[in-house]
């Protein structure tokens, strides 16, 4: 930077600082007269210096990069370096000259004079102090909502909407351990779309989607609210059913195979395979069973579903206690 001149021989009025607003302008502009006015060059970095320093922008505009991406315009009138100085760190290195920018530097021995003898500094900087936090909890909180939309994101399948894997092996083993731990029934539905790939070559990959699509809405529309749908695959989908005896996730599956009978992918019913349907394995949790084992259990059902012809439901026999 290049020193231009003292703040009392400059042209700049104090009455134009937000630290001086509404304060003692006679005292802190006596106070202020020797501190040095400096020429920045744009992009010039505002170094750290030794000791820590208000930086006041006369004219121009500083950047002020926090760190964590973030950057806030100083602009004139406004000032940097106030936290610097009430903790005795010397952290500046983060301002950048935006454009060739005047500068009045104040080393944090004077910047406590001006706050103790200018009457109205204090109560300035502690609004402006104020008013950074505000700014920075409302930034915290905006990023915090961003960062829980972008979290559901992932873990949502983006063609059907349902919750995806991430998102099963994560919940599921806490539901089954809760299960376990109040002793109460949780079920499982496995389902596969009968003769999946037949249908993507006969009719395309765009009409296979809308199919995975329609089924995730048929399972997303006989679901209670407490209920979850997850696509565990391709074309296999799944439904966890909390609070549920298997007699009563049977019944929900033999729903949901009627229900995916009835849909249509299509409404040209002069196409072939104009509907879809599925096959359903259904299971309920055994006592000392893992999530794994649950999954492996109504996945075998499913296998038996398709293996006696499809379209149809297959419920895994419930283990005999021990």
């Amino acid at each position: 930077m290049k020193l231009l001149s003292t703040f009392a021989a400059s042209s700049h009025d104090p009455a134009a600082l937000q630290l001086l607003r509404d304060a003692d302008i006679a005292r802190a502009g006596a106070l202020l007269a020797p501190c040095p006015v400096m020429l920045a060059a744009p992009g010039e970095i505002i170094s750290a210096p030794a000791s820590p320093r208000l930086v006041i922008v006369l004219r121009g505009a500083l950047a002020d990069a926090t760190g964590d991406g973030a950057t806030t315009r100083i602009l004139p009138g406004e000032s940097a370096g106030e936290q610097s100085v009430l903790d005795g760190e010397a952290d500046l290195s983060g301002l950048t000259a935006l454009e060739e920018s005047e500068l009045l530097l104040v080393d944090a021995d004077l910047a406590w004079r001006l706050i103790e003898e200018a009457d109205g500094v204090a109560r300035n900087l502690l609004r402006l102090l104020s008013f950074r936090i505000r700014a920075a909890s409302m930034q915290l909180r905006r990023r915090q909502k961003l960062g829980e939309f972008y979290r559901q994101l992932s873990l949502n399948d983006g063609l059907t909407g349902l919750y995806n894997r991430a998102w099963l092996n994560d919940v599921l083993p806490r539901l089954v351990s809760s299960a376990h731990a109040t002793r109460a029934p949780l079920s499982l539905v496995m389902l596969d779309i009968d003769h999946f790939k037949k249908f993507n070559d006969r009719h395309g990959h765009q009409q296979g989607d809308s199919a995975l699509r329609i089924a995730a809405h048929v399972l997303a529309g006989a679901l209670r609210p407490s209920d979850f749908a997850v696509r565990y695959g391709g074309e296999e989908l799944m439904v966890i059913l909390p609070d549920t005896p298997g007699p009563v996730a049977a019944g929900v599956a033999e729903r949901l195979c009627e229900r995916m009978r009835e849909a249509v992918v299509f409404d040209d019913m002069r196409q072939p395979l104009p509907h879809i349907t599925a096959s359903f394995g259904v299971a309920s949790l055994a006592d000392a069973q893992d999530d794994h084992g649950l999954i492996a259990v109504a996945d075998g059902a499913l296998y038996r579903a398709k293996e006696a012809g499809r379209n149809r439901v297959v419920v895994a026999a419930q283990a005999a206690p021990a």
